[in-house]
């Protein structure tokens, strides 16, 4: 009885055994479903992200963009040797007998030229054969050589200025695979990736290779990367080296290999690399390497310079050869003998690269897109403009407002002014920076933009992001708001121009003060815009309250954020040119509010528009307060601190301006206008040290230099109905006699009885 006892007891045992094992393997078995299932789940997301990311940044056809095209016609004044400097520009030849499109000839006082035929936005241009004649530097007649019909107005095909994809934000010098060197796909192989054509995204060898010398050295020191992990790495992951990144790594160019061709990663992997850092900048590609080191195309570097980038893949900063020249020799010297290892170049060859130096350029540059601030605002206007799937399109046409006779000028100006007041200022050469943009203000088109004294940079964009205070630029805003009130306020009323104190939140005190350090007394409205007093403005703006005066600053087009302090009344505010050249568009315009814009028309590969959003035109500003604020505005050119352009520019007079300066002399800004032409400048320097100049002794000067060149038509002032004009004694300047006479506009409804002058 006791063994059988035993014999059962030992069978229940057994029995809890089994029950125990088989929840355990349910458990192991439910654990191990659910670390599938999320295993599987992380490999759906992160397959999504790869797909998402890469589709946006694919490598494959740019889109071309476009100046304006010029436009010649008889009467029109334009010099031979321009017609012909934009011919070369847009590629064409100069031949003895012209054969086919894209040829000129020069025979005296004409050019024949063979246009090509051109896909614009208003339709396709078929190529013509023409005689344009010259007399001076005037166009008198334009003839088809064909028909022998006048021609009454040409379009020369337009300057192609970049290639871009549109959503990517950096400033890359972008290629195709189809334009890839030879060379450069052979030599990455020969370094980088042995089997790149043969694997499937990982290289089985050299994991193993870097698996043992890991687990020699102790930690992970190698990671036996393909082309396509080290896309994945410099795309998507960071740079610490750890398993679990290790791990994404693999995974991803599984994924990667599975969705996309060879031929696709590759040229990704090309655009992509890092190659190198410019201050801030990082430079990304080989594209952007070529110009960067070599300062010319891809398509122009031979073996020895293609070996050196493919060298610097490994390190970019170790083998940087501008500062590390003798380790970067040696290590573009391997690569070309690992060329010629694998028989991708002969004996010759390879003795005719090693021989050579370096030979990288004395300063980086890049000089593929020839104004690269400009095409940094048209990609942000593409972004604004247009519908983010439709710029995926591969093949785009952009044709733009850029008018490169005045985008050259504007360039030229900076560089060449801006040594004259270094000089005169007894500063270093490169100590100031400037920045200016130019618009047709009745439509708002940017004609012309300028982010560095250096057409070739673009670090830094100093036009679209360099918010610098913007002194006395702000007034304008302060008296439109005074005129806005016709029943209390005029062009002539008298205002207090007395010293002031402030008492701020706090306790602080401001006290703000004249650049004179005087004060005036009683001044009319008028003459206290045109001397620019600071006194009567805090004055007005306190009395109009400041939020009238932010109010007024929002319906001209400021959308940053404004500050409701009384120093806002004297340019405390931080804007960069292109938000104050917004700003004067509206008064320009006569009111309108017109977005600016760089962009006319997008064309898809078939030459189908893109449809773009619209940009709405708004009347912030009434007519008859915006005539009366441009009336001011002549008033500083004609008789206060911008006075010099009556000199300087006498046949365009009457001209619209305004001077800012800020405390210290560290920002120097004007803004002017004529009837059709809008230009803002800025001159300072980045470290914001003072620049030792005025409005009108530093900006002023690249405007007048710049508007000698582009003559602009002088400015009509047209009243509105509500406006009339009568005469008074002329109070706009103290040293004129109050015997003397003088008109100005007033609201008909409040033109003020006769008064005193003072």
């Amino acid at each position: 009885m006791p063994k059988k006892r035993k014999t059962t007891r030992k069978r229940k045992t057994q029995s809890k055994k089994k029950k125990s094992m088989s929840f355990l393997k349910k458990w192991m078995l439910q654990l191990i479903v659910i670390l599938v299932c999320i295993f599987l789940s992380y490999c759906v997301l992160l397959d999504f992200q790869i797909r998402k990311e890469f589709d946006g940044k694919r490598w494959s056809v740019p889109a071309r963009v476009y100046a304006q095209p010029l436009e010649l016609y008889a009467g029109r004044r334009y010099e031979q040797r321009l017609v012909i400097e934009r011919l070369k520009n847009a590629a064409y030849q100069s031949v003895s007998t012209l054969t086919g499109p894209g040829q000129f000839r020069l025979r005296g006082s004409t050019i024949e030229v063979y246009t090509r035929q051109f896909h614009y936005w208003d339709g396709i241009e078929a190529a013509k054969k023409l005689k344009i004649r010259f007399n001076g530097q005037q166009i008198t007649a334009i003839t088809d050589l064909i028909s022998g019909k006048i021609v009454a107005i040409i379009r020369l095909t337009p300057s192609l200025i970049g290639k871009v994809f549109p959503l990517h934000d950096e400033d890359r010098v972008l290629i195709t695979y189809k334009e890839i060197p030879e060379t450069l796909i052979e030599a990455l192989i020969a370094v980088e990736d042995r089997h790149y054509f043969e694997h499937f995204g990982l290289d089985p060898f050299g994991i193993l290779r870097s698996i043992y010398i890991n687990i020699i050295r102790g930690k992970l020191t190698q990671g036996g990367s393909t082309l396509t992990q080290q896309l994945i790495k410099n795309m998507f992951l960071t740079h610490e080296r750890t398993f679990t990144r290790k791990i994404n790594e693999m995974l991803m160019a599984l994924m990667l290999e599975y969705h996309y061709s060879k031929e696709n990663i590759l040229s990704a992997y090309v655009n992509e690399i890092y190659l190198g850092q410019n201050g801030q900048r990082s430079i990304h590609g080989f594209g952007t390497a070529a110009e960067f080191y070599f300062s010319k195309p891809l398509a122009e570097l031979d073996n020895a310079e293609l070996a050196l980038l493919v060298g610097m893949v490994k390190g970019a900063s170790y083998y940087n050869p501008r500062k590390q020249a003798e380790r970067a020799l040696k290590r573009r010297n391997l690569v070309l003998n690992l060329l010629h290892e694998q028989e991708f170049i002969s004996d010759a060859e390879l003795k005719r690269a090693i021989s050579r130096p370096l030979a990288v350029s004395a300063k980086p540059r890049w000089s593929s897109a020839k104004y690269p601030a400009y095409i940094d605002l048209v990609r942000r206007h593409l972004k604004r403009d247009y519908r983010i799937d439709d710029l995926r399109n591969e093949g785009l046409q952009i044709h733009t407002t850029l008018d490169v006779d005045k985008q050259e000028i504007s360039q030229n100006s900076v560089t060449r002014s801006l040594s004259k007041l270094e000089k005169g200022k007894g500063f270093n050469s490169g100590a100031l920076q400037s920045a200016l943009v130019v618009v047709e203000q009745h439509s708002g088109e940017v004609l012309a933009l300028v982010g560095d004294r250096n057409k070739d940079k673009n670090a830094f964009n100093r036009a679209l992001d360099a918010k610098r205070p913007i002194g006395s630029l702000i007034k304008p805003a302060i008296y439109m708001t005074a005129l806005n009130r016709p029943d209390k306020y005029n062009v002539l009323s008298s205002l207090d121009d007395s010293h002031l104190v402030l008492q701020e939140k706090k306790g602080k005190r401001w006290e703000p003060n004249n650049y004179d350090k005087r004060s005036h007394g009683n001044v009319p409205l008028v003459r206290s815009i045109a001397k620019s007093y600071n006194l009567s403005t805090v004055r007005l703006g306190m009395a109009l309250g400041l939020e009238n005066v932010i109010q007024t600053l929002k319906n001209l087009g400021v959308t940053t954020d404004i500050p409701r302090l009384p120093s806002i009344l004297l340019g405390a505010l931080n804007l960069s040119p292109y938000e104050v050249t917004q700003m004067y568009q509206t008064i320009a315009s006569g009111g309108l509010q017109i977005p600016l814009r760089t962009i006319r028309s997008v064309l898809d590969s078939n030459g189908q528009p893109l449809k773009r959003y619209g940009l709405a035109v708004r009347e912030y500003i009434k007519p008859e307060t915006a005539f009366l604020t441009q009336y001011l505005l002549t008033e500083v050119v004609q008789n206060g601190t911008a006075r010099r352009l009556t000199r300087e520019l006498p046949s365009l007079i009457p001209l619209a301006g305004k001077t800012g300066t800020t405390n210290g002399l560290r920002d120097s800004w004007f803004a002017g206008f004529g009837d059709r032409i809008l230009s803002v400048v800025w001159v300072g320097r980045d470290n914001n040290q003072t620049a030792k100049l005025t409005g009108s002794t530093g900006a002023m000067q690249i405007w007048v230099d710049m508007m000698k060149k582009i003559k602009p038509e002088p400015l009509l002032l047209i009243e509105p109905e509500e406006v009339e004009w009568r005469e008074y004694p002329d109070m706009s300047n103290p040293r004129n006699s109050c015997a003397q006479a003088k008109a100005y506009p007033f609201i008909r409804k409040y033109a003020p009885k006769p008064i005193a002058c003072f």
